[in-house]
């Protein structure tokens, strides 16, 4: 059941040498792919990364985090802005079967295309979008039994850290100025495996019905 894999999903940053079976990996990739988002747009990238000169690379850019370095797998989430423009929308919208005039009543829409608004609505929709679908992968990454941590904390456009290291990274990973990495999926099997510990504030600090009180 999708709520046993809730409660058992931790963050995991200590991994074994074991390698990632493929199919594993493509189960984890497959559910971020079919993960909902608004209007179908789809606004993202997964690049998956095994080379150890790249995930050092990604482990400076995080802060030095181990875990990215030390990772089986790493899965560099991008948002991709341009999903967002009349062509690679219209285009995801006339996959749906919706005729010509509806597509361009959506794309030239405020309320279901941020790009009409401008850039800063555009990156701060996607990175909602993207939110989703690194979700899923999380969950599918410990229903196959893959410890997985997610590591937002690194040097981009969020962080307004243009440095070296942050065009270094784009450079490796050949983003253009509109593909925003905004986090990483760390992945490998667990060196110490424990049950989860939740800490998470009461459900009356969080949940309310019609308002909050």
């Amino acid at each position: 059941m999708v709520m046993n894999v809730i409660l058992s999903r931790k963050s995991v940053r200590k991994y074994t040498s074991q390698r990632i079976e493929d199919t594993k990996l493509e189960k984890i990739l497959e559910a971020g792919r079919l993960a909902p988002s608004w209007v179908n747009v789809q606004p993202w990238k997964f690049i998956v990364v095994k080379n150890q000169e790249t995930k050092n690379v990604l482990c400076e850019a995080a802060g030095g985090q181990p875990q990215v370095r030390n990772a089986d797998t790493v899965i560099c989430c991008i948002a991709d802005l341009d999903s967002w423009n009349k062509t690679n929308f219209g285009k995801v919208l006339a996959q749906k079967g919706l005729d010509e005039a509806t597509c361009e009543s959506i794309v030239t829409s405020n309320l279901l295309n941020p790009s009409t608004l401008g850039e800063y609505e555009t990156l701060l929709r996607s990175v909602e979008q993207l939110t989703y679908a690194v979700s899923y992968m999380t969950l599918a990454a410990e229903e196959q039994g893959i410890g997985c941590c997610i590591v937002g904390a690194m040097a981009n456009e969020l962080t307004k850290t243009s440095d070296e290291t942050a065009q270094n990274v784009k450079s490796l990973l050949g983003l253009n100025n509109r593909q925003v990495l905004v986090e990483l999926l760390t992945l490998g099997y667990e060196e110490d495996p424990k049950p989860a510990k939740k800490y998470r504030k009461d459900t009356n600090e969080v949940i309310f019905y019609e308002k909050i009180n």
